[in-house]
């Protein structure tokens, strides 16, 4: 099979940002967190966002042009501190399906147990339009890696694989919402969460057998 680059590794179209600029950031983030923990979706305005980080309401402005630009972004920054944990502590399963299904409900119940932020945050990636691509870009992509990662480290996936990627995302990121609306039981996450990841046993078998097929 046709092997394609790792799109969780692709690089960032902007340029990076300097030290300041990068801890200006982070303080923005943070403060994006600590008011949708507290109130969910309604409770961040762009005001308060920038004086609780302590910048001019402009550069609020200047590094995310709205709300849902700058709660898409803090989604992308709290999956990446769950990425880290994850990778301290990387899950045990025997298949790539196991080992991805406990990743994702490991990272659920992260979300879980702060509701209000989740809740900001899934609304903003619902009402995001096509302005807001390259933080719903990076959303995807870190989710990407984290899935990766508990396939095995994948440098390389396959076309198929990367399909199948997709689906468990898309499945994950419904269960969620669903979750959030009262419309799901956790128990019904995870059934939802581990049919989605039988596919990447399947991309693996079909990788192998297509492997032990002589080439005539």
């Amino acid at each position: 099979m046709t092997k394609v680059d790792n799109p969780a590794t692709a690089p960032a179209s902007s340029p990076p940002l300097t030290e300041r600029q990068e801890a200006r950031r982070r303080r923005i983030l943070q403060a994006s967190a600590r008011l949708a923990g507290r109130g969910g979706f309604d409770a961040v305005q762009m005001r308060e966002v920038a004086e609780s980080s302590q910048v001019a309401l402009g550069t609020l402005y200047r590094y995310f042009p709205s709300k849902v630009h700058l709660l898409v972004a803090t989604m992308q920054d709290q999956l990446e501190h769950l990425h880290a944990t994850l990778r301290r502590q990387p899950p045990t399963g025997e298949t790539a399906a196991e080992r991805v299904a406990q990743t994702l409900m490991r990272a659920f119940r992260a979300l879980q147990r702060e509701p209000q932020l989740a809740e900001a945050m899934a609304r903003a990636l619902t009402f995001a339009d096509r302005s807001v691509s390259p933080e719903v870009d990076q959303v995807s992509r870190q989710t990407t890696a984290i899935i990766l990662d508990a396939m095995g480290g994948l440098d390389h996936p396959t076309p198929e694989q990367l399909s199948a990627i997709r689906v468990v995302e898309h499945t994950w990121h419904s269960t969620l919402i669903t979750w959030l609306s009262g419309r799901a039981s956790i128990a019904q996450v995870k059934g939802d969460i581990d049919t989605a990841c039988r596919l990447l046993d399947l991309t693996e078998a079909g990788e192998a057998g297509e492997a032990r097929t002589p080439v005539r």
